[in-house]
């Protein structure tokens, strides 16, 4: 079946797709032939009738993800595409020794576009699949790549959760196929994240569970958690707290503003340790507990959500942070360390640096970058997109 559709684009609006950019923005369009159905798959063409790609159009800012750049014209996205995508994202994972290490069985299995797969995301949890729609086209297609995930996986697959109700637009979000089993029906499990053990709930966590994508900056911040008293800011499910505790931290706080967050620290705590008297919670706002209790820390970490997810919003976000690392700064201990993280798209690494620079300048202390940290292995950064490039931190030593 021949894709109808063809999408043309305004003279000079194709120079991105022909660098393998997967996004086509509404503004550069210049005309559509043919039917205009959300998630419907469409060909694109730039003004002078070059054939581009093929890609899922939707009615929005991203107006066309490219799922096949020229010369690959495939008339659908059939078993045998979704089949060799999977299995290539499947094979970067094993390339990196996630797919069968004892200690890890925690990973991320697509992470959209940097595994040519733009608006999908496949996190996997001890045999357990999240699939997370971004794009309605994708929403479409759930139960080809669920089955592609079944002949991947074979009997080593336990379920196939679909959690795309925070994710899709409009009415999509609403429909009872935003979310609910695929495959299987296992609601929770533990997980193994370098030998230590997390309560995943797929159903009710943030996102698809957990946060896998600090997974080695955790493992760094081990190397300088012992002895330390440590504060672990926006905790959620005390990723950070575990390591720290493990390490041989002296004492080891856990801040957040959900009480339900808190609870699950607590959980995954004591699902690690017979004595947890050397960790406690605190339902707080991060910056506001900084300024007012006054404590001194050895080791603070502030790990926030997205302060901005757009550009038009970045100058407050950058002043967020601001004020966010100039607190920390202020009252750490001399010698202390800070772990420090932007996970906004929109504040670069250059950008984030020099505002948590100006933080320790507000605060007149002088600083030292140990560590650049961003994203792992699991969470690759396609090269002709940039904007991927999400998760940024710093580890800095405070005199």
């Amino acid at each position: 079946m021949s894709t109808k559709t063809k999408v043309i684009l305004r003279s000079g609006k194709d120079d991105a797709i022909k660098r393998f950019h997967p996004w086509v923005f509404s503004g550069a369009i210049k005309k559509i032939h043919g039917p205009q159905a959300d998630g419907s798959l469409v060909e694109v063409f730039s003004n002078r009738d070059e054939y581009l790609g093929t890609g899922l159009y939707q009615d929005a800012s991203i107006a066309v993800r490219i799922m096949a750049f020229a010369p690959h014209k495939p008339d659908e996205l059939n078993a045998d595409f979704w089949q060799k995508k999977l299995a290539a994202a499947y094979h970067l994972r094993q390339a990196t020794g996630l797919t069968e290490n004892k200690n890890t069985n925690v990973y991320r299995l697509v992470h959209g576009e940097g595994d040519l797969l733009p608006g999908l995301i496949i996190d996997h949890y001890n045999g357990n699949l999240v699939v997370q729609a971004h794009a309605i086209g994708i929403h479409k297609y759930r139960n080809e790549i669920a089955q592609s995930l079944k002949n991947i996986y074979g009997d080593k697959l336990k379920s196939i959760y679909y959690k795309s109700k925070d994710t899709l637009p409009g009415n999509f979000s609403q429909s009872e196929e935003a979310e609910g089993f695929l495959f299987g029906n296992t609601a929770s499990d533990i997980v193994l994240e370098y030998g230590h053990k997390f309560e995943i709930d797929f159903i009710q966590g943030q996102k698809t569970g957990f946060f896998i994508d600090q997974r080695e900056n955790r493992q760094l911040l081990a190397q300088y958690a012992p002895g330390k008293t440590v504060l672990n800011t926006f905790c959620y499910s005390g990723g950070f707290s575990v390591y720290a505790l493990a390490a041989g931290a002296r004492t080891v706080e856990s801040l957040d503003s959900s009480r339900k967050a808190l609870e699950l620290a607590e959980k995954n705590v004591e699902l690690n340790f017979s004595d947890t008297g050397n960790h406690s919670v605190i339902l707080a706002d991060a910056v506001q507990y900084i300024r007012e209790n006054q404590k001194v820390y050895d080791l603070i970490v502030l790990d926030p959500p997205a302060f901005a997810k757009h550009s038009n919003v970045r100058h407050n976000a950058v002043q967020g942070y601001k004020r966010l690392n100039a607190e920390a700064i202020r009252q750490i201990s001399p010698g202390g360390i800070l772990f420090t993280f932007s996970c906004s798209q929109v504040v670069n690494m250059s950008l984030f640096k020099s505002t948590v620079i100006a933080a320790a300048i507000q605060a007149g202390r002088q600083v030292r970058i140990l560590h650049q940290m961003n994203q792992p292995a699991d969470h690759p950064i396609n090269a002709f997109h940039p904007e991927g490039e999400y998760l940024k931190g710093l580890v800095l030593y405070i005199e």
